[in-house]
């Protein structure tokens, strides 16, 4: 096998990896959301925060440990940098999501019997953003 082999390997491993915890964050977050703001009457964009932090906290800890195998940094510097990470990639989500929420206004989409909101739309299309975002981000800062 050669370097370059492996090298890939570990790379699309890390990446499945990233992509489970990435899946885990997904139903945490949106479990919360929607109990806070559905169940609970929160607000919607201060439910949107809630779910994120729940995903947040869930992703340090898988990623530390089980995807990018961290022992680099001191805890604190890799938690600095990982917050500061989620800030950065949560606010681009949250901007993506507003516009998209604000462009596409109060409407329902009704598809064979499952109805979404365009906050749902958006805040799905806006998942996506971050994950990819949050993925660079922490592969090349946090836990390089």
């Amino acid at each position: 096998m050669t370097v370059m082999t492996a090298l890939n390997r570990d790379n699309i491993m890390q990446f499945i990896k990233y992509a489970c915890v990435g899946v885990l964050n997904t139903l945490i977050t949106l479990v919360i959301i929607y109990l806070c703001k559905s169940v609970l009457e929160v607000n919607m964009w201060v439910s949107n925060l809630i779910g994120y932090v729940a995903g947040l906290i869930n992703s340090f800890i898988w990623n530390k440990t089980w995807v990018f195998h961290s022992h680099n940094r001191t805890l604190i510097d890799e938690m600095v940098r990982f917050f500061a990470g989620w800030a950065l990639c949560y606010g681009l989500q949250l901007g993506m999501t507003w516009i998209i929420h604000f462009i596409l206004g109060d409407l329902l989409w009704d598809f064979s019997g499952f109805t979404i909101s365009s906050y749902g739309i958006a805040t799905l299309m806006g998942m996506v953003f971050y994950t990819l975002c949050n993925y660079l981000y922490n592969r090349f800062v946090t836990f390089k």
